[in-house]
């Protein structure tokens, strides 16, 4: 007996301490864990520590969590379970209910709102938190965007909770989130496409049999239009955009639950989508249509001037209609050039700027030759505006008896009846579609007459060739001292992009062209070309371009103009100059650089947008009107300002 007594103690104490003792420990850390149990909490598949206790709620977040992307209130890609319960399980019920109550405290710093509430739609009472919820600020320009355009919040994942030395819980701070700049045409973007989402839900049958639905969603329609107006940004819409966004939104997720069939969606948007592409192809072509259009108009004032001049001109007695120092203008010691041009104002800036360029103005010659009708004006423009020093020829295209249908081939296809038909047909289902060759101007023979250089100037033997588009900013004397090494035509070569290479003017498919050319050579461009007139001849140029136009009497080698036969023409006869000569693309281009034109001997508004016109290039039009004294009485007189 005296030994069963301690046998019995020690088992007590062997058995039963240890019970007792692990027993405490565990109910003293169930509650200092608690938190840690809480916060260990996932939404979904991914894993985020979510400090939900008073006592761990930070003042500032540093960054939202993960990256957010939402097109729509209906299609977030974010998915936050409705209620507590569709959480993973929690051991303990109350350890829940004081969580759930915990957060219910303090309701403005729960770090779940401030993360999620700005993607999530929710049906607040509070107008405020709503609005909070669902827009963006910009720190910079403090213009409210709406995220539901698919603004994205670029977030870093929150830090695990530490422990401190101590063995205290320490919870890292955090900041604020930092709202990130959205895209200024955001909420644009976002009502254009609801109101192509609206379009596909008035197509199909399951919503157009809900007539409320239907009048409802036209409704909304017209206010999202009213709000759009002609904004291309977020700053041009009214103050009530984001309400109508919101509500167009609303009856599209009704409209989302209506039809439910997403083949139906699919074919209707692929036909949306091909209703659009035919719309976008019968644009360009008007828009083609209408650029060629206002290329080929005359503007009234550039109408009302010949007029006015010719006037005045017939006025004149003989002797005041002759033009100073003639004797210079078969002088082949000068610099001569050749201008053929219906243009008074156009033919003007390129004379003005060449004599104000010029380092010695009085060695310089412009031959001016126009047509019949503006024969007289061109005239009286220019004994009116005399240039210092500088010599002036005019004349009549009329006068060059020797340029006839029986020598010029081009000459009697032009007057054919099929060019005629070509040109003024009403039907022209069997014209070429591209309007651009149908322009009236390749009907005229003064586009023609560069190809006729040494029978226009007999006697000289360096003629320098200009467009009337062009505008001279340096002196171009040293053109003439350029050795052409053999070469008829000095041009600036265009071969810089693959476009301008042979095989884009002519026709590779015809024998005659794929025999004798090379589709990669490089092109050249007219606007400023010194010619060899003396070479010219010797290789008899003018017979090659005659002997081409009688074979391309169909246009089966090339289309209208004069850059393809002159490509031809003066085939293995170019010599290339700088390119700092001769800068191109101010009638078409608007990424020509400042550099580049400031660089540039001559600038040239080749292209559709002339100078000149309305639809010409604005940034461009200052280095041509500043050759122009627009408080000359004549232009006053017709109305035409800069």
């Amino acid at each position: 007996m005296k030994l069963r007594k301690p046998v019995l103690f020690l088992l007590f104490l062997t058995v039963l301490a240890p019970i007792v003792l692990y027993t405490d420990k565990l109910v003293s850390s169930s509650k200092n864990d608690f938190g840690e149990e809480v916060s260990s909490l996932s939404f979904g598949v991914e894993s985020r520590q979510l400090n939900l206790l008073p006592e761990e709620i930070p003042k500032t977040l540093r960054e939202p969590i993960g990256i957010i992307s939402s097109e729509n209130l209906n299609e977030s890609v974010l998915s936050i379970p409705e209620s507590i319960d569709e959480l993973p399980s929690v051991k303990s019920t109350e350890h829940k209910s004081r969580a759930l109550s915990a957060a219910e405290d303090d309701d403005k710093e729960n770090p779940i709102k401030l993360v999620t509430g700005g993607f999530i739609a929710k049906n607040e009472s509070d107008d405020a938190d709503d609005a909070q919820n669902s827009k963006f600020v910009d720190d910079n320009d403090k213009q409210v965007a709406n995220e539901n355009k698919g603004a994205q919040a670029y977030q870093q994942p929150g830090k695990p909770i530490q422990k401190s030395d101590s063995g205290e819980h320490v919870t890292n701070k955090v900041e604020r989130p930092r709202v990130q700049t959205v895209l200024s045409d955001a909420r644009v973007r976002h009502l254009r496409d609801q109101l192509i989402r609206a379009r596909v839900y008035l197509g199909l049958g399951a919503t157009r049999n809900n007539p409320h639905y239907i009048k409802e969603l036209r409704v909304r329609m017209k206010e999202v239009q009213r709000a759009l107006g002609d904004a291309s940004k977020d700053s041009d819409l009214p103050r009530n955009a984001n309400d109508k966004l919101k509500a167009m939104e609303q009856v599209l997720a009704r409209g989302k639950q209506i039809q439910d069939d997403c083949a139906a969606v699919i074919k209707k948007l692929r036909a949306i989508l091909h209703s659009t592409e035919e719309q976008l192809r019968v644009h360009k072509k008007q828009t083609m249509f209408l650029t060629q259009l206002a290329a080929k108009t005359l503007p009234k004032g550039l109408h009302c001037l010949p007029l006015r001049l010719s006037t005045e001109y017939y006025s004149l007695n003989s002797d005041q209609q002759q033009f100073p120092n003639q004797e210079k203008l078969e002088d082949p010691s000068l610099f001569h050039y050749a201008l053929f041009s219906d243009n008074i104002l156009a033919a003007a800036v390129v004379v003005n700027s060449t004599v104000s360029h010029a380092k010695d103005p009085a060695k310089h010659v412009f031959h001016i030759v126009t047509d019949r009708l503006n024969y007289a004006a061109m005239r009286m423009w220019f004994l009116a505006n005399l240039p210092s020093q500088a010599t002036i020829q005019v004349q009549n295209i009329e006068e060059f008896t020797w340029l006839n249908a029986s020598y010029s081939p081009v000459l009697k296809q032009l007057g054919s009846p099929s060019m005629i038909d070509y040109y003024f047909k009403a039907d022209r289902a069997k014209s070429d579609s591209n309007l651009k060759f149908r322009n009236p101007k390749y009907l005229s023979i003064l586009n023609h007459l560069r190809f006729y250089l040494p029978e226009i100037f007999p006697k000289l033997n360096k003629v320098l060739f200009v467009d009337d588009d062009i505008v001279v900013q340096k002196d171009l004397s040293g053109l003439w001292s350029i050795d052409l090494k053999g070469n008829v035509n000095g041009a600036v070569e265009t071969c810089g992009e693959s476009f301008h290479r042979f095989d884009r003017y002519l026709n590779f498919s015809n024998p005659l062209i794929s025999k004798n050319f090379d589709p990669h050579a490089c092109g050249w461009a007219y606007g400023m070309n010194i010619f060899d007139l003396d070479e010219w001849k010797k290789q008899n140029r003018t017979e090659v371009y005659h002997s081409w136009q009688r074979l391309n009497h169909d246009r089966q080698l090339w289309k209208l103009g004069t850059l393809p036969p002159g490509l031809i023409t003066f085939w293995k006869s170019i010599f290339p100059l700088h390119r700092s000569w001769h800068v191109l693309g101010l009638g078409y281009n608007p990424s020509v650089g400042q550099k580049e034109i400031d660089r540039a001997a001559v600038i040239h508004y080749n292209g559709n947008m002339k100078p000149w016109l309305e639809i010409g290039m604005p940034k461009y039009r200052n280095y041509w009107a500043r050759f122009i004294n627009y408080e000359h009485a004549f232009l006053r007189d017709c109305n035409i300002n800069p």
